[in-house]
């Protein structure tokens, strides 16, 4: 079947009916995709695009994609989510690449609980596969045949996204599985939630896997423990298409189910100055800046060290309007690398990757 058939290079013949088939033409009409997940009223999820719950480790991740799922499942309102899926869309595959059988099963049945389903049999419209076991490439193939090959299917969740590649940091990697997530929601027009790690260091998603996550998708949800108490998770948006929806919090209740905290505001900003946002090179700068910047620096040499790399930086951005201490350079440096605009291979120094894609 085409489908599972490796992409690689096409004939000009392929080329010019793909190209045929993509125009647009003002003399058609083309559906709006249909909305099957949304927070306050905010459209959080369409079918034929893809999204995403990141947070750091024990924010309580899957907890939050419980609910969305268990929303699925009784097509109405669980925590703050809202669900509405057609007929003919109502089926749930749950994919979990990290957890035993034994904990994958303690998932399902919370699903089943928070959707007022029995626990103690299958339900027809949820699957739920366990593929720790499995080799990154060996997932990728069961859940395409699960995708393609599931009736009725509407909402797939990944938990666990960064296991369906060897090397996060890979961008050969990370562009494919990206490619099959927009292939497949497009293919089947269904909707796809992954779950990711952020970076113990900043807010970023994990990886350059996470990196092309948060440019492709079509929300994402930032899922971490509230500051003053960390027994309580709060939901926001980091990337949103639609309009933003108010943060919630839920806490995990004495039946082990994650439960709405009614009134929840986010930590009010202390008197005084206003703290600084914090710095995130992608979003603060933009890419024109970074290619003026990085163009000067390596049109002077060809390859750094680190230290003479972030000396260097500091110089160029700083001649751009962009000022940068040690702290911010070295956020700079670990975005450059996560996006392959620098490279450093094979324990060599860093040198200019020119047809970066931003």
């Amino acid at each position: 079947m085409d489908y599972i058939r490796e992409t690689k290079d096409i004939s000009a013949e392929e080329a010019i009916i793909l190209w045929q088939a993509s125009r647009l033409s003002l003399s058609k009409s083309y559906e709006k995709a249909p909305e099957i997940l949304k927070v306050h009223g905010s459209v959080i999820g369409t079918l034929g695009n893809f999204s995403a719950s990141i947070g750091k480790a024990k924010s309580k991740k899957t907890f939050n994609v419980s609910a969305i799922v268990a929303a699925a499942l009784k097509n109405g309102t669980v925590l703050r989510y809202v669900a509405e899926l057609s007929d003919g869309k109502r089926k749930v595959l749950y994919v979990d690449t990290e957890q035993s059988p034994y904990h994958c099963l303690k998932v399902m049945k919370r699903i089943l609980r928070m959707a007022g389903l029995p626990d103690d049999r299958d339900n027809e419209n949820l699957e739920f596969l366990a593929l720790r076991k499995y080799t990154p490439e060996q997932r990728i193939k069961i859940v395409e045949q699960a995708i393609y090959n599931t009736p009725d299917i509407g909402l797939v969740i990944i938990d666990g996204i960064r296991d369906m590649v060897y090397d996060i940091n890979s961008p050969g990697e990370s562009t494919r599985i990206i490619s099959k997530l927009m292939q497949w929601t497009d293919d089947r027009q269904i909707h796809i939630h992954t779950i990711l790690h952020q970076n113990k260091g900043d807010e970023n998603a994990r990886g350059h896997i996470g990196t092309e996550l948060s440019n492709k998708a079509e929300t994402v949800l930032l899922v971490e423990k509230d500051k003053s108490n960390g027994d309580i998770s709060s939901v926001s948006a980091m990337h949103i298409r639609a309009m933003d929806f108010e943060p919630f919090a839920f806490r995990i209740n004495d039946s082990a189910l994650p439960e709405l905290i009614e009134g929840y505001k986010t930590e009010s900003r202390k008197p005084g100055r206003p703290e600084e946002e914090k710095f995130d090179p992608y979003r603060h700068i933009t890419e024109q800046q970074h290619r003026i910047a990085l163009e000067a620096v390596f049109g002077l040499k060809e390859e750094y060290g680190y230290k003479e790399l972030e000396d260097a930086l500091i110089k160029s951005y700083t001649s751009i309007g962009v000022k940068l201490n040690h702290q911010k350079a070295v956020l700079l440096i670990t975005m450059l690398r996560n996006k392959r605009m620098i490279v450093q291979e094979n324990g060599r120094k860093y040198t200019f990757m020119p047809d970066f894609h931003y």
